[in-house]
């Protein structure tokens, strides 16, 4: 049996790093006083990752193979995304974008995000 997890691995990380490029994030200014301090261009800082479920299924087997992603606390098998520094929005675009992809694989994922 021939493996597709690395070509469809492969086309969620391209369309997903398209989608956080794409990505318009609204600049977070930084106040203190009343002033501008700073102007971060990225946006709010956060995380997106793509949930697979389940964690014991065989895409997920495939990424813990790959030492890609983790055992999620609640259930499935997460993968964060490390792109884009600290961008919450660029973040998740991509996040979404990915289990996009995945999805239209057959896949059980969905993407998540969180503000920090």
């Amino acid at each position: 049996m021939i493996c597709y997890f690395p070509a469809i691995w492969d086309e969620a990380n391209t369309v997903g790093l398209a989608a956080g490029r794409a990505c318009r994030p609204i600049p977070m200014t930084v106040l203190q006083d009343g002033r501008v301090v700073e102007v971060v261009d990225d946006g709010m800082c956060g995380f997106g990752w793509v949930k697979i479920r389940p964690a014991n299924g065989k895409f997920a087997r495939w990424l813990k193979a790959q030492n890609i992603g983790h055992k999620a606390y609640d259930g499935g098998w997460d993968v964060s995304v490390h792109a884009f520094g600290q961008s919450w929005e660029r973040k998740s675009a991509t996040a979404a974008a990915m289990a996009d992809v995945l999805v239209k694989h057959g896949i059980d994922a969905t993407s998540h995000n969180r503000i920090d």
